[in-house]
């Protein structure tokens, strides 16, 4: 008899849960749109393989009488008169050019003996959902912003912290995190940080990725009867950020004033150091908004400002 009836209320719920989704608004289905717009690459030339420092054969320099060469050594030995001296002084000088040179391709992102070191950073701001103008900006950025040059990218991490920093009046939560780690883990990181951020989404309805621009026509996702109140209460828009080198650590976010802090360092990354940059946010459908659940749930790492 119970299985007469499930069988019998089977078809009436799907039916239900049809009429359901057909008649609810466009905004609920879809809820959570979101938007990317990223480039860049791991794989690029400007990772070729590590150098090494190891020893090297020492360079020959011709030799034609008293020229430079070997015999340039034997007074040293054979001349007198200080030569033990002038070759220990030569020595140092020798040794704090190699110290010299270490140092200068640490600072410049290598780790001297493996893979180069790549910094990632990742800032997200939550902010009201009144601050619509936010969401139509970050939409312009992403039909109009080239995708595929370091350039392009570095305008693109400026116009977005710029446009954030406008809206500083909005800010409700903030986070911040920075990791420096060799090329594989940083890229490693990247990604799962793109991943898991894209998860939260219930659908991307505009993405930019190396100048490939695909939009879901907005006709197609507004709602379905006008007057309909919003369902949300805030944005969350992450910028995910690997450069090489270290241009120091991000503060911890308790303030708008930390925030502010850390996203003009990213804007001040120079365009030559920058690896890859992602730009994610939700909601990207105007009118869409997140609700105070949804984000305490999907974003529990964010803290209060």
């Amino acid at each position: 008899m119970l299985k007469r009836i499930g069988r019998v209320c089977r078809p009436l719920l799907a039916v239900a849960l049809a009429l359901i989704l057909a008649l609810a608004p466009v905004s609920a289905v879809w809820a959570r749109s979101g938007g990317r717009i990223g480039g860049g690459s791991f794989r690029s030339p400007t990772f070729s393989a590590p150098r090494s420092i190891g020893p090297r054969s020492a360079p020959v320099y011709p030799s034609y009488g008293g020229g430079f060469g070997f015999p340039l050594v034997v007074p040293f030995f054979w001349g007198g008169g200080g030569g033990l001296l002038t070759l220990l002084l030569l020595i140092g000088a020798g040794s704090f050019l190699v110290r010299s040179l270490r140092s200068a391709v640490s600072e410049d992102g290598e780790d001297g003996v493996g893979d180069p070191l790549v910094t990632v950073a990742q800032v997200k701001v939550g902010l009201l959902a009144s601050a619509r103008q936010l969401q139509k900006e970050i939409n312009a950025l992403a039909l109009e912003s080239d995708t595929q040059s370091p350039e392009g990218l570095s305008q693109l991490l400026q116009n977005v912290s710029l446009s954030l920093m406008r809206y500083s009046d909005y800010w409700a939560y903030g986070h911040a995190q920075v990791e420096k780690l060799p090329l594989p883990r940083a890229e490693s990181l990247f990604y799962q940080a793109s991943l898991q951020e894209r998860s939260k989404f219930s659908a991307e309805t505009l993405t930019n990725r190396n100048n490939q621009i695909q939009q879901v026509p907005q006709a197609a996702l507004k709602r379905a009867a006008a007057g309909i109140p919003d369902v949300g209460e805030y944005l969350v828009v992450t910028l995910l950020v690997a450069y090489r080198g270290n241009l120091g650590t991000l503060p911890v976010v308790n303030s708008v004033a930390e925030l502010r802090q850390c996203l003009m360092q990213l804007a001040a990354i120079p365009a030559e150091r920058i690896v890859a940059i992602e730009v994610l946010w939700t909601p990207q459908l105007e009118g869409d908004t997140l609700s105070a659940e949804a984000l305490l749930t999907e974003y529990p790492e964010m803290r209060l400002l």
